[in-house]
C-alpha cells in the first residue's frame, strides 16, 4: 500500500497544481507610491570640489606610479654612512622532513602536518618532487630545485 501511495502522490501533485503550486499575491492589493519630482544629486566630498585656481601642480621626477603603501630606504644612510640594510630579511622556504617512502609515494612532515606526495607534487618549499630514489639504503626526495631531502 505504501509503495502504491508513494508512486501515485507525484501524479496527484502534478494534476492538482492549484493545491500545491506557488501562491502569488494579487496585484490589486498593492498601493501606489506618490509621484515626487527627482532630487538634485550633489556631493559633499572635499575631493569633488573643483579648484578655480590656474596653478600648475609640480610632480616630482622620481615619483613611483605604483602605490605600495611603503616607503623606500633608497638614498638613506646608516649611522656609519653606509647604505641602510633591511632590518629583517625575507623569510626563507618552509622546511620539511621525509618520514617514509612506499609504493612511489612519500610521507613528509612540516609545521602544519603530515602529507603524502608523489612525483610532481608541490612541496611546502614551493618546489616539486622530481624523483624518489634510494641512496646508500636510505630513501631521498630530490626536488626540482635540486635540493635533496634524506629519510631520517
Amino acid at each position: 500500500m505504501l509503495a502504491c501511495s508513494a508512486a501515485m502522490f507525484p501524479w496527484y501533485v502534478f494534476f492538482n497544481p492549484d493545491k500545491f503550486g506557488i501562491r502569488v499575491s494579487p496585484m490589486d492589493q498593492t498601493r501606489d507610491l506618490p509621484q515626487v519630482d527627482a532630487r538634485n544629486v550633489f556631493s559633499v566630498s572635499p575631493m569633488a570640489l573643483v579648484s578655480r585656481e590656474k596653478r600648475e601642480q609640480k610632480i616630482p621626477d622620481d615619483l613611483d606610479p605604483l602605490p605600495t603603501a611603503t616607503t623606500s630606504d633608497a638614498g638613506r644612510k646608516g649611522p656609519d654612512e653606509t647604505p641602510a640594510k633591511p632590518v629583517q630579511p625575507f623569510p626563507g622556504g618552509e622546511g620539511f622532513r621525509l618520514l617514509h617512502v612506499s609504493n612511489g609515494r612519500a610521507m613528509i612532515e612540516d609545521a602544519s602536518g603530515l602529507f603524502m606526495v608523489k612525483i610532481g607534487s608541490v612541496l611546502p618549499d614551493n618546489s616539486r618532487v622530481a624523483t624518489l630514489e634510494q641512496r646508500n639504503g636510505k630513501w631521498v626526495i630530490i626536488t626540482t630545485t635540486g635540493a635533496v631531502y634524506e629519510n631520517e
